[in-house]
């Protein structure tokens, strides 16, 4: 899997690089996007972005509406599908039978779940870990399977995520009253209060993650471009990677604009806008499978390694660690059940702190690499999956 995959399975140096490179990028835009989740004390926007307050925030709402909203959690599903089949294939080379490799397979999207679990009731993070350990669930009994049923799936589950994501957005919004939504935490949050919450809420939020935003299209997507190791094997593959690019930015830029408008430019209807809405979530998958791409691409032809570069691999090797790591980082700083900056900065300064905190974890990554050392959730969680066998 993507990002609780061990480093130690990664063989050969463009899978490496394509696959390191892209988690590290990942963790960035993953907290950039979570980020405004926190400012409660700033009038909702649009979707889920806080209303700008002067040009500054505008711009980081313009940025983060074009290229992480939606395209960050397309990326995310695109990366751990790969990782799924990559997995799989793994344990397969060293000899266990395909329904051996399925139940670790399928064990470790249990733990998955349970780490999601820990993190969104103790921690208080804004987790993607359940929703994404119950995708592996789902579309694990693919692994097995041959292109055509594999393609054959992905099909019939895009089709439908076309059809209901915007009207079921549609209504949503509607019901709202808004454009955007107000974030669910507020200046009377405690740690236990939202603790309580969490225990109650933690079974219905990745249901509906998955029933309102088109998570399995990505991961099925991923999980195709691994049976042709777009990513593995990228210098085989750098016209197909840059033809998924070209078009795949396309598409998330076209479906973005739109929704840029609205409460500038355009005031639709509550439906419409909803509509548009899911257009952009829809179109964020084609977003997600072009930056998976350009990894892929900068993994064909980087020859030369620098600091950047080892950074950033060093980061997504350990990504499971520094994703959690992150979402404790931003409970810390704009949580009101800690240093509450949510309740006094706006949307720009709060996209500085989560880039301040990426950071942060990109040294600490370093230092780690340097010392030879793995994450420690990846060795829990490798403990945990093969404590069996």
């Amino acid at each position: 899997m993507s990002i609780p995959l061990n480093s130690s399975i990664i063989k050969g140096k463009k899978r490496a690089v394509s696959l390191d490179l892209a988690r590290g990028a990942m963790l960035l835009l993953i907290a950039l996007a979570h980020a405004p989740l926190y400012l409660y004390n700033s009038e909702p926007g649009i979707m889920q972005r806080a209303e700008s307050i002067n040009f500054f925030d505008q711009v980081v709402n313009l940025f983060g509406m074009f290229f992480i909203d939606n395209r960050a959690r397309a990326m995310f599903a695109v990366i751990f599908g790969y990782g799924l089949v990559l997995s799989f294939e793994s344990q397969i080379s060293k000899g266990k039978r395909k329904k051996v490799a399925l139940k670790t397979i399928q064990r470790r999207s249990w733990y998955l779940i349970l780490f999601g679990i820990m993190l969104a009731v103790f921690i208080g993070g804004q987790d993607i870990l359940m929703a994404y350990g119950i995708a592996g669930l789902f579309v694990s009994w693919l692994l097995t399977r041959e292109n055509k049923a594999l393609i054959r799936t992905i099909t019939i589950i895009t089709i439908l995520y076309c059809l209901f994501t915007p009207i079921l957005w549609g209504f949503n919004m509607k019901g709202i009253g808004n454009y955007g939504f107000a974030p669910e935490v507020s200046a009377t949050d405690t740690y236990l209060s939202t603790a309580m919450i969490s225990m109650l809420s933690f079974p219905i939020i990745p249901i509906m993650i998955h029933l309102m935003f088109p998570i399995l299209p990505s991961v099925l997507a991923g999980m195709w471009m691994a049976r042709f190791q777009l990513l593995t094997k990228p210098e085989q593959h750098v016209r197909t990677l840059y033809f998924i690019s070209i078009i795949g930015l396309t598409v998330s830029f076209l479906g973005a604009l739109p929704l840029s408008f609205i409460g500038s430019l355009w005031h639709p209807r509550f439906f419409i806008a909803g509509l548009i809405s899911g257009l952009h979530m829809l179109t964020g998958i084609a977003g997600g499978l072009a930056y998976a791409a350009i990894f892929g691409w900068i993994g064909a032809r980087l020859n030369n390694f620098g600091y950047i570069s080892d950074s950033l691999m060093a980061l997504g090797k350990r990504s499971l660690t520094f994703y959690v790591w992150n979402e404790a980082m931003l409970v810390l700083f704009l949580s009101p059940v800690a240093l509450d900056l949510g309740g006094r900065v706006s949307n720009g300064i709060a996209a500085m702190i989560a880039a301040g905190i990426w950071s942060l974890s990109l040294v600490l990554a370093t230092l780690l690499e340097k010392n030879n050392l793995n994450g420690p959730l990846e060795n829990l969680l490798r403990r945990l999956v093969y404590k069996h066998q």
